[in-house]
This record gives structure tokens, C-alpha cells and sequence, in this order.
């Protein structure tokens, strides 16, 4: 659109004279605001917004986006207030403004961040009114198209920028046609010489594929002219990005990719979709395992049609795409295809729904990520190229990005349901938590009151939602752990004085505070529990008016007197030694590790020998009378070579309530084994009990418990 004159013509044809004056008065108010303002290119600024306003005319947007879209760079760079546009124009196109707007200039430490922190609030608009998103997707795609006039070094940066997050967004949305004008614009700016690569071969093998196209297409017409059905059919021809990528991540060769010819068919309604897949099928034998019906089960953002692939004449790949005209303007325009087919109810279609969900996901996810960053990771993975569908146990359709586990099906359903769950049933079997869902499985959640997530999962898991909700709650358990322990530690301190934390005048605890430079009392007590500063300095600053060298000998001789109970549920702060697996019952010390928070090893570990009377970097501690859990240790029997010895040898540990983590075997000769192992065990008293029945095994000549292993970095196991 070069002229107001000419976007108001276009407006006319579907809006009316009111609405297209509020446009026209946008314009002037926009262009009076932007005088004196030029481009890089050298025009007027007002035309950026005119051409924003354009792109959005074609999609048939309604009045307040087209404003929305004439004004979003006058809040940012003119003197106009949000107030002043709210006055002029309303609230709802003022907030639609504001939301848009490219975002205050603020310092970050990169580019990366800043980008993300961008997005960030984009999501927040969003939330707002979903309109943003499509003015905003304008902007950058009228930026897009007019890059030329940029250095190199910036272009390729918006390029990538575009690329990275608004074609998958484009996608998500369901805006085919914008997703492809982003990639091939983004694929020139980024790779030129790649693009001109491609485009000339793709140029060259155009004459030979011209006649297989066109006797394919001949074929296909009238096999639907025999059986009376109307419909499109035309080839679709493949973007060079699309081939690029294929290229790179398929490692297939470009001659592979090209191979294969695509047609799509386009008729009136959905039952004749059907019909005309049952003719082509007659026609062309299919390809087993390569038909898809998105029309029964739509796509995340709102795609429907039916693939499928055939065996063609000569052998030749053809991909087919069936679907009805709505489908058609659907697959292209996506979210945007609620205001370009509206029907008179102004009910929200499905598309508009799906993107409302993914918001108010996209809201979720950013309460729970730690900062910006972690959050534009996670929604980086959500945008999501390909998906699988499963279904509850009620039959609901669940749509999940390919790889995902039940997991991240646990999290989709519910935060709480994510957080609970234990186990899973995958169609009605028992499944690990870990093992990747396939379209077309029914998974039902087991959840268990007071579990919580596992940080093993974060290994496995695929979902942003997932991620940031496992995450967030790590967190917070964290945090609390490191306290408790922390409080501990120094009462233990404490104690050797006959003072607690509580009998503390708050004055003292405030200037300890001041001294370390924390915030509050929890702050300085996590830093204790994860081993970044010493109880007995901190205890040192709390009781100012005992001499420092007296608290250090009081600190010494307390440490000797009495230990810490080791109870097994501190959590995430409390480790236990893989060198020498201390397990209740072996005599014990704890080692402060900075950032670790304490890991305990058995008193004869080899590995704090130089360090275990040093009272800043050891604590005394013994095993709680009802400590709980299972601990890890490891044992070596020499056993002689004897068909099923292993499986014996398994099944005596399980028998004896012991569970095995790891087994290697080492042949000492062709008579004679040592099988090393990794048990779980409750206390010593189990492990001797566990012993004891694998060395009544006949072929067993020898079992022991490995003590210790030196490291190759004391005291930081």
C-alpha cells in the first residue's frame, strides 16, 4: 500500500465508511507524529507503518488492529504518551499500541538477553489481546522485506532473530504463508550464497521434472472427473529454506529431496476429502505407514488435511495434501483466518482458541522460569515442529512435540498432576517415565500424595511446560533444604556456648546481616547449608563479645562434644560420598563443599585424610537411630564361571529386599569371575544380610564390600 488512499480503497471492500475514516485519522495523527522522521532507505517513516497496515489489510483485520498497526512506533519515537493516543483513539487500542511498541532501550549484558527479555513481554501483550502477536508479526515482516538498506552484520542478526523466533511463532499461529515469506527472506539475508546455490539447481532439474508434473497432475484429474468429484489440484512446488533444511538435518542429498513430487487437492467439503483419498488410492498403490489424517486429529495450530504418500508411475515418490477450501484458507492464514472468514456469530474459531491456550501457556511458563533466558529456552522448544498425539484415559486428544514422555504428558494435563506423578501406564501396560509416547497410545497418569519431581527428569523431559515447572520446584525445594540445614549447622555451632538462634538479640542478627551483606536471615542461613560460608565465622559475628580465638577453641572443642544426626531426607544439600559410600551404621564425617552443600563420607574415606580435623572444612555428624532411605554401595564377589550364574546372583539380592543399580563382570581367567555391583541397601545390618546369602551361592568363592577409591581430587566427590 504506497497512499492512504490506496489502503482505504482495499478497506472498503470489507469494511465500513466509519471504520475506514478511524483508519484515515490514524494515518494523518501517525504521519504528523512521524514528521521530520525518515527510514534508512530515505522515506518518509510514516511508510513503515503504512506498509504494517497493508499486510494486515490483506488478512482482512479488523479496524483496531489496522490503528493499532499505523500507530505502534509512536509511543517509542515521538513525543506522543500512551495517554495521549488512549484520549485520541480509546483504551483498547492504546494497551494494543503499547503492547507492540518496540521496547524501551534498556542496558543488558547481551543481545541474546535483550531479545528475550523483548519477548517476554510480548508474551505478557499477548495475554492482553492476541491481535498484538499479528501486528507485530506485520512489523517484522515489512522490516523483513525491506532489509537491503541494513549492514551486513545486522541484517544477518535480524535474519537469524527472525528465524529463530518469529517464523516458529508464524507456525505455531497457523500462519502458513507468513512462515515461509520469514524463512525464505530470513534463509536470502542469512546464507546468500547458499540460497543462490540451491535456487540455480532447483532452476536446473525445473525442464525435467516439468513433463512427470504434468502427466502426474493429468492422472489425477481424471481419476476425480471418473468418480464425479470436483476439486483443485495443483503442485506444490518446494521452498529453497525448506530444502535447505531437509538437507541439513535428513543428511539427505538435494537429488534425494527432489525425488519426490507434491501435489495437493483442494475440494468442497470434508466427506468428499475422504472419497477422494479412497480414488487415489486405487489409482496409485500407497506407501505403508505414510498416511496421516489431521482432519479427524488437527494439528496444535489448527491445521487440517489428509497426507499421504503414493507410489507413482515409474516408481516415483508422490506426497499428497487433501483438503476442504476452509482447510485451505486455515493452512495458510491460521489465526488470522478468524477475522478472514468470520462468520456473523463472532464466535472464537478454533485456531483462535488454540493460540489462546498457547498463550496462557506461554504466561504460565513465565511465572516459573528463573529469568528471561530460561524462559525464551523453553519456549524455543515448544515451538515445535512436529508433534504426536495421545490420548487420556477419558479419550481426550492430547497434541505433545515428537519425543515427548509421560512426563511431559503429566505437565500438559496439569502442574499438580506433573509434580504427583510416579508412575504410568501406556495403553494399559506399566511404562518407564522416560520412555518417548507414540501417536495413538493412551497414557494414564499414576500420582502418589507428598512424591515431587525427580531432577533426573529434566534429562528426559521435551516440553517447555515441563522443564520450567521442574525447574521452579528444584528451586524452592532447594532453597528451603539449604536453610533447614543451614540452621542446623550453626545451632550445632552455637550450641558449644549454650545459646541458640532463637535466644539471639535481633540487633546482633541484623549487624551479622549487615557484615555478610544479606538480606535476611534466610539468605545467610542457605548460604551455610550450601557450604559458600562457614557456621563458625557466621556464629563468630552473631557473638561479637566472645574473643575471636576463644570461639575458635569453643568451636573445636563443641565440634568433638557433639555431632549432627544424619536423618537420609535432607534432600538435594545433602550428598553422599561415591568413593567410599558411607552407608548407616559406618562410622561417618561431613565435608562442607562449597555450592554442594555437605557430602558425607565413612570416617576411613582416603579421600579427606589431609582434611578431616579441620574444623572450617569437616563437621562431626553420626546417623540419625530412624534415619530412612535406601543408600548405594558397592560389593565384588570372585565367583567361579557357571551357566545362569548372573541371574542367580540377581535374583539372590532381590530376593533379600536389596535392589541392584549396576553390574559389570571381569573375566579373571576362563574358570573364574569377579562381578562388581551397585546395591541399594537400608543399613549395614542389611548389606551383611544380603552378603550372607550370595556367599551360601555355590560357585561364590569370595564377596567384599569395596571401601574406597582414591580420587583424583581430594575432598570434592
Amino acid at each position: 500500500m504506497n497512499t492512504i488512499d490506496s489502503l482505504a480503497s482495499s478497506l472498503s471492500n470489507y469494511l465500513e465508511g466509519e471504520q475506514v475514516n478511524l483508519v484515515r485519522r490514524a494515518y494523518y495523527y501517525a504521519e504528523q507524529a512521524h514528521d521530520g522522521q525518515f527510514r534508512r532507505s530515505g522515506d518518509p517513516y510514516v511508510t513503515h507503518p503504512l506498509a504494517v497496515a497493508g499486510i494486515l489489510s490483506e488478512m482482512h483485520m479488523d479496524p483496531q488492529s489496522l490503528v493499532a498497526a499505523l500507530l505502534h512506533d509512536v509511543i517509542e519515537d515521538t513525543g506522543i504518551s500512551k495517554q495521549a493516543v488512549k484520549s485520541q483513539f480509546g483504551e483498547t487500542i492504546a494497551e494494543m499500541v503499547d503492547g507492540v511498541s518496540k521496547l524501551n532501550k534498556i542496558s543488558f549484558s547481551s543481545h541474546a538477553e535483550a531479545q528475550a527479555e523483548n519477548f517476554q513481554k510480548m508474551a505478557l501483550a499477548m495475554a492482553k489481546d492476541i491481535r498484538v502477536i499479528l501486528v507485530k508479526l506485520a512489523d517484522r515482516l515489512h522490516n523483513m522485506r525491506t532489509l537491503d538498506v541494513l549492514s551486513p552484520e545486522k541484517r544477518r542478526r535480524v535474519a537469524r532473530e527472525t528465524l529463530d523466533i518469529y517464523a516458529p511463532i508464524a507456525n505455531r499461529l497457523g500462519m502458513n504463508s507468513v512462515r515461509i515469506e520469514f524463512e525464505e527472506l530470513g534463509f536470502e539475508a542469512l546464507y546468500p550464497m547458499r540460497k543462490r546455490r540451491i535456487n540455480a539447481a532447483v532452476k536446473s532439474i525445473r525442464g525435467n521434472r516439468k513433463e512427470i508434473v504434468k502427466q502426474i497432475q493429468s492422472a489425477l484429474e481424471a481419476c476425480l472427473l471418473r468418480e464425479g468429484m470436483p476439486g483443485r489440484i495443483f503442485g506444490r512446488e518446494k521452498h529453497l529454506y525448506s530444502i535447505y533444511e531437509k538437507m541439513r538435518s535428513k543428511r539427505k542429498s538435494f537429488s534425494e529431496i527432489m525425488d519426490v513430487y507434491a501435489f495437493r487437492i483442494v475440494v468442497d467439503k470434508v466427506d468428499t476429502c475422504y472419497r477422494v483419498l479412497g480414488a487415489v488410492h486405487n489409482l496409485y498403490k500407497p506407501v505403508p505407514g505414510r498416511f496421516k489424517d489431521y482432519i479427524a486429529i488437527p494439528k496444535a495450530n489448527g491445521y487440517q488435511s489428509l497426507h499421504t504418500t503414493l507410489f507413482g508411475m515409474h516408481g516415483v515418490p508422490i506426497e499428497i495434501q487433501i483438503r476442504t477450501e476452509e482447510m485451505e484458507a486455515m493452512a495458510n492464514n491460521g489465526i488470522a483466518a478468524h477475522w478472514l472468514y468470520k462468520s456473523h456469530d463472532d464466535s472464537p474459531s478454533n485456531a483462535h482458541v488454540r493460540a489462546r491456550q498457547w498463550v496462557n501457556g506461554l504466561l504460565e511458563m513465565q511465572q516459573h522460569a528463573g529469568n528471561s533466558m530460561e524462559f525464551i529456552e523453553n519456549v524455543k522448544i515448544d515451538l515445535f515442529p512436529d508433534e504426536i498425539y495421545v490420548f487420556t484415559p477419558k479419550g481426550t486428544i492430547m497434541e505433545l512435540p515428537a519425543g515427548s514422555t509421560a512426563v511431559d504428558f503429566a505437565y500438559a494435563v496439569h502442574t499438580d498432576v506433573g509434580n504427583s506423578c510416579v508412575a504410568c501406564r501406556i495403553s494399559k501396560r506399566l511404562a518407564p517415565l522416560s520412555e518417548p509416547l507414540e501417536s495413538g497410545q493412551t497414557v494414564e497418569i499414576i500420582t502418589a500424595p507428598g512424591t515431587q519431581p525427580n531432577p533426573a527428569w529434566l534429562s528426559f523431559v521435551v516440553t517447555g511446560k515441563a522443564r520450567s515447572n521442574i525447574r521452579h520446584f528444584l528451586k524452592n525445594q532447594r532453597h528451603s533444604e539449604s536453610v533447614a540445614l543451614g540452621r542446623r549447622l550453626l545451632n550445632k555451632v552455637l550450641g558449644g556456648f549454650g545459646s541458640q538462634l532463637e535466644k539471639i538479640p535481633p540487633a546482633q542478627i541484623k549487624a551479622a546481616l549487615q557484615l555478610t551483606n544479606s538480606a535476611e536471615l534466610d539468605n545467610l542461613l542457605e548460604d551455610i547449608g550450601l557450604g559458600n560460608r562457614m557456621a563458625h565465622v557466621v556464629a563468630r559475628l552473631m557473638l561479637p563479645g566472645q574473643a575471636d580465638t576463644e570461639v575458635g577453641a569453643e568451636v573445636g572443642r563443641e565440634s568433638k562434644q557433639s555431632s549432627l544426626a544424619i536423618r537420609g531426607s535432607e534432600g538435594m544439600v545433602m550428598s553422599y560420598a561415591k568413593c567410599c559410600h558411607p552407608i548407616p551404621g559406618d562410622p561417618i564425617i561431613g565435608h562442607i563443599s562449597s555450592g554442594r552443600g555437605m557430602v558425607i563420607h565413612t570416617e576411613s574415606c582416603n579421600n579427606i585424610a589431609e582434611i578431616r580435623d579441620n574444623p572450617e572444612k569437616c563437621v562431626s555428624v553420626r546417623w540419625d537411630p530412624n534415619v530412612e532411605g535406601e543408600f548405594s554401595v558397592e560389593i565384588r564377589v570372585e565367583l567361579e564361571n557357571e551357566r545362569g550364574i548372573i541371574a542367580k546372583l540377581a535374583t539372590t539380592i532381590t530376593g533379600a529386599e536389596a535392589n541392584i543399580e549396576k553390574i559389570s563382570t571381569v573375566e579373571r581367567d576362563a574358570r573364574f569371575s569377579i562381578v562388581n555391583l551397585s546395591l541399594n541397601v537400608r543399613n549395614r545390618i542389611h548389606l551383611a544380610r544380603v552378603m550372607k546369602r550370595i556367599r551360601l551361592i555355590k560357585p561364590v568363592s569370595k564377596v567384599t564390600r569395596v571401601k574406597s577409591r582414591k580420587t583424583t581430587r581430594p575432598a570434592r566427590t
